[in-house]
């Protein structure tokens, strides 16, 4: 019997990344190690409203944008 846990590639700003199968938007970014407060989310092509980030799942094969906010001046 494998214990292995089941993941799922997604392509995140472009590159192969895989993770845990039911990962959420919320789990990637801790994962990434990115504050949700200084980032904006993309799946597949539409805006991803923070507060809906932690039921968010991501499936195998969606497409994941994720952009840092930068502060300057």
């Amino acid at each position: 019997m494998s214990t292995a846990t089941a993941s799922i590639d997604v392509r995140l700003n472009g590159e192969a990344f895989r993770l845990p199968a039911g990962s959420t938007i919320s789990d990637l970014l801790a994962r990434l190690g990115l504050p949700e407060d200084r980032v904006a989310v993309e799946l597949g092509g539409r805006i991803v409203r923070r507060p809906d980030w932690p039921a968010t799942r991501l499936e195998a094969g969606a497409a994941v944008e994720v952009v840092q906010l930068v502060g300057g001046g």
